[in-house]
């Protein structure tokens, strides 16, 4: 048995948490990233990689940060014809993008590769892709006395470097249940994580991508966030108000999802309540001052089927047929021409 040695409360200095991005991902603790597959896990990560080794705003954010390296550590994909290309779309910094090379020995929870690797690159964020791939080759992820042990080292890795460290996890097929129990394996694995996070679609006909915060101890979870998904990179549109229980079927979403790119498509429909035609810019004009980007607004323009044409040297937006004339107007003030 080891040396007792006590440590009395009085003695520690209370430490600020500190967030790679709040409240989703915290500095120097492990994060969940659970979905299905196939429902935009690896595009909202590498995009998230992509502004972190910019310095770019995090999606939901407005501020620039100091620019992050990353270790990006995949088992399912191919750095050279998966994991690079999708980077470089993101326009990632590939100079401060780093992995384990794995060939002769593969790499686990345990491995002191983890934090070496950390600290020789100065790594702010490690991306473990998926989670049952780095347990290790003899630890039944089922079984919480093998999975609390190699958690625990992952978890003390992440505080001793404070490195930002995600594993992305696929879900069960349990449906009708909590999204916190949709973890494959043991409940271990999400006891040890601080911020659980799950990214999929509502319905298997969803073209949006929600990432809902299932778990989160350090402080208030975060607003259900919507992302686009356009040339396998992923852009954040704005919030959803439900919960990922709500997402899975475990709750009644609301009928009004308050996100941009919803309040776009009203405003539209209310546009062309009273008129066939409206000028372009107007409708630029318009969202632009409410802070909708063209881009927001185009996605959904193509939604609607909405199609242009040009008079002289103006562009006009012609009412779609699946706008019915005379439907009220939803408080938009665009007057067109």
């Amino acid at each position: 048995m080891g040396e007792l040695k006590l440590i009395n409360l009085a003695d520690v200095q209370i430490e600020e948490i500190e967030w790679l991005w709040k409240p989703y991902i915290p500095k120097g603790k492990v994060t969940l990233v659970r979905g299905m597959p196939g429902e935009g896990k690896t595009m909202v990560l590498s995009s998230l990689v992509a502004a972190l080794t910019n310095g770019d705003p995090l999606f939901n954010e407005e501020e620039r940060h100091e620019p992050v390296s990353c270790i990006y550590q995949s088992a399912e994909d191919g750095l050279g014809d998966t994991i690079k290309p999708r980077l470089e779309r993101g326009d990632a910094v590939q100079r401060k993008v780093w992995a384990i090379n794995e060939d002769q020995d593969p790499l686990s929870f345990t491995d002191a590769r983890i934090e070496e690797a950390i600290r020789d690159t100065g790594a702010g964020l490690m991306i473990l892709d998926p989670l049952q791939a780095y347990l290790g080759a003899n630890v039944d992820m089922y079984r919480p006395n093998e999975v609390r042990p190699v958690m625990t080292n992952l978890v003390n890795i992440a505080h001793r470097t404070h490195c930002a460290i995600v594993l992305v996890e696929h879900m069960n097929k349990v449906k009708g249940t909590s999204a916190i129990t949709r973890g494959l394996g043991s409940m271990d694995i999400t006891g040890a994580a601080r911020s659980v996070l799950m990214i999929g679609k509502a319905n298997d006909h969803s073209e949006e991508v929600y990432l809902a915060h299932v778990k989160s101890n350090l402080a208030p979870k975060g607003p259900t966030l919507v992302f686009t998904i356009e040339d396998k990179r992923a852009f954040c549109e704005g919030t959803a108000e439900f919960s990922a229980d709500q997402l899975l079927g475990c709750e009644d979403v609301p009928a009004y999802q308050q996100t941009k790119s919803g309040t776009v498509e009203d405003a539209l429909l209310g546009v062309f309540s009273d008129v066939d035609e409206v000028l372009s810019q107007q409708v630029y004009d318009f969202f632009g001052g409410n802070g909708i980007s063209r881009r927001t607004v185009n996605s959904v323009k193509k939604k609607l089927g909405i199609h242009s044409v040009k008079r002289g040297d103006a562009w006009y937006w012609l009412r779609p047929d699946s706008i019915p004339p005379q439907r009220k107007n939803e408080g938009c003030n665009l007057v067109s021409t």
